[in-house]
């Protein structure tokens, strides 16, 4: 985690999970239930947010889930940190992510992360469509809870890109009693582009108070360029922000220091 906190800090200039809806709490609460959390999949950076996500906001959980056998084959440290190789275009990929799935729903200490798009999509696309493994994992759990998560990496106003996060309203797999496969995929498929639309209405908002800031990146141009402007701010005795928002810099270190309050 050491090493992916850093990652992460190098290459976004934050990330950011969205509050919640009328007023809860922009995570939801988990204590004591097996979770499956699917999610879309827009980018190569997925991974690893899901697995600071996890890490920052359930501590007390092991992370896991499926990745494409051919892209851990090329990205052998992903194995090492609870993602594991299956074939998404096979029967007996299927079979072993089902097999996954109903070992997580049997255990009440790990995260299971599903990429349900199985491929990577532009988060704005839209309908919202979902790998029918999702579904019928979730139709032949006994128990457990069910949580979207939606993803996007847009541009605000600094050099680095932000990774944004919110999380839709946890589902209760026992609510639904006798719901197929079929009826799951649909119905998980409308919650995640819900949870798409929310988010992105509030990536083009760009407000940075709109969430709740779970690590700080990179601000600034670069090395040489900051090192002048640092200068130039020293000798008119002027305090150096390196951000290109300033204002809105403070603003989300001050988010930051009320999400970790």
């Amino acid at each position: 985690m050491w090493y992916v906190r850093g990652y992460l800090r190098r290459h976004f200039h934050a990330l950011r999970l969205l509050h919640g809806e009328s007023g809860r709490p922009g995570h939801p609460a988990i204590a004591g239930e097996p979770v499956l959390i699917y999610t879309n999949h827009p980018g190569w950076w997925d991974p690893l947010v899901f697995l600071f996500v996890g890490a920052r906001l359930y501590p007390e959980r092991m992370n896991y889930g499926p990745i494409d056998a051919e892209a851990l084959g090329k990205y052998r440290f992903l194995e090492r940190i609870g993602f594991i190789g299956i074939d998404p275009h096979s029967w007996q990929g299927a079979a072993r992510y089902l097999r996954m799935a109903k070992a997580a729903f049997a255990r009440t200490d790990v995260l299971f992360w599903t990429t349900a798009q199985g491929e990577f999509a532009d988060p704005r696309v839209r309908p919202v469509v979902i790998r029918p493994g999702v579904g019928h994992a979730v139709a032949a759990a006994g128990g457990g809870i069910v949580v979207p998560l939606a993803v996007e990496y847009p541009f605000w106003s600094e050099r680095c890109p932000e990774a944004l996060v919110a999380f839709g309203p946890a589902i209760r797999i026992a609510e639904y009693p006798g719901r197929s496969a079929e009826a799951w995929t649909a119905a998980l498929a409308d919650a995640l582009a819900a949870t798409q639309d929310r988010l992105a209405a509030a990536a083009i908002a760009r407000q940075p108070s709109a969430f709740t800031t779970l690590l700080s990146g990179k601000v600034g141009v670069g090395l040489a360029y900051d090192g002048i402007r640092r200068l130039k701010a020293w000798w008119r005795g002027e305090q150096f922000d390196a951000s290109h928002g300033g204002v809105m810099e403070a603003h989300a270190r001050g988010e930051q220091a009320e999400g970790e309050a």
